[in-house]
C-alpha cells in the first residue's frame, strides 16, 4: 500500500492536505491560467509554477 504524504497548512481549518490533493488543486489552477491566456501552448511550466505559488499562498502551505 502506497503511503500518502501530507502538506502542513497554515490558514486552513484542515491542518494538513495530502500531496495528491494539493497537486489536484494546482493542476486545476494551472489549467485555468492556460484558458485565461487563450489556450496558447508553450507555457505549461510557467502556468504550473504560478498555480503552485497561488495555491500554496492561499492555503498557507509550508
Amino acid at each position: 500500500m502506497a503511503r500518502t504524504s501530507t502538506i502542513k497548512l497554515g490558514r486552513s481549518s484542515n491542518p494538513s492536505m495530502s500531496t495528491e490533493d494539493l497537486n489536484k488543486l494546482v493542476a486545476k489552477k494551472a489549467y485555468e491560467l492556460y484558458e485565461k491566456r487563450g489556450r496558447k501552448s508553450g507555457h505549461s511550466t510557467d502556468d504550473w509554477l504560478e498555480a503552485e505559488r497561488i495555491i500554496k499562498g492561499k492555503y498557507g502551505c509550508k
